[in-house]
């Protein structure tokens, strides 16, 4: 049977190889003119500031964080990403912010008082939920906020560290509240003897001024 003669033979394959072959060593090559391109565009290296740079990190970890709808009765999801503890170097407050990833939203940005406590969310380990006057939106709002980790390890230490920074602030304001007290108590008391001593002087005055009668008059009898 005579071969087709739509059908490629042998020597037609490898002379199409070897043709292919030498147009694509052709085309990788780049001829070199010579010429030099300038960027269109010249960008310029730009300082960031997040607002942390006065600030140690106490704490870091991944989480996801929700918070409760009071209108819609319930929960809505805030943003996936980073949960610090921060403490400030010089007033030595700490706060909670939390940014989402990629775009660096903050989701989350309040102060750890005293008062605050978390608690279990729904019996699930590796969450927890906690009421504070968040500043995340440019304003202060009564929040109640829920996050979940990857482990139940990550939420522990989330919890204990809240503690433990709650437990210091609380035992900081008694201590500057007693200093407070004692500075108040010092002012009154040297006001109080402030006043006491033109009393004193008043009193007195009258009796030199009967005394110096007394002499007067005892020196014009003897006259």
């Amino acid at each position: 049977m005579m071969a087709s003669s739509f059908e490629p033979t042998k020597e037609k394959i490898e002379k199409n190889e070897e043709d292919e072959e030498s147009s694509g060593a052709g085309a990788g090559e780049e001829e070199d003119t010579g010429a030099q391109i300038a960027p269109i565009v010249k960008l310029q290296e730009v300082a960031v500031t997040t607002g942390e740079e006065n600030e140690d990190c106490l704490l870091d970890l991944k989480a996801k964080l929700y918070r409760f709808d009071k209108d819609g009765n319930q929960w809505k999801e805030r943003g996936v990403g980073t949960v610090k503890l921060l403490k400030h170097k010089e007033t030595g407050k700490v706060r909670l912010v939390m940014r989402q990833n990629k775009t660096l939203k903050i989701c989350a940005n309040h102060l750890v008082l005293p008062t605050m406590t978390t608690q279990e969310h729904a019996g699930n380990e590796k969450s927890c939920v906690w009421h504070a006057a968040d500043f995340a939106d440019g304003e202060l709002k009564d929040e109640t906020f829920a996050i979940r980790f990857p482990s139940v390890e990550n939420c522990k230490a989330f919890r204990e560290k809240i503690e433990e920074i709650a437990e210091s602030q609380g035992k900081k304001e008694t201590e500057e509240g007693s200093a407070a007290a004692e500075l108040i108590e010092k002012l009154s008391v040297a006001s109080k003897d402030q006043e006491t001593k033109p009393e004193v002087e008043k009193e007195s005055t009258p009796a030199k001024v009967k005394e110096n009668d007394a002499e007067e008059e005892a020196a014009v009898k003897k006259e």
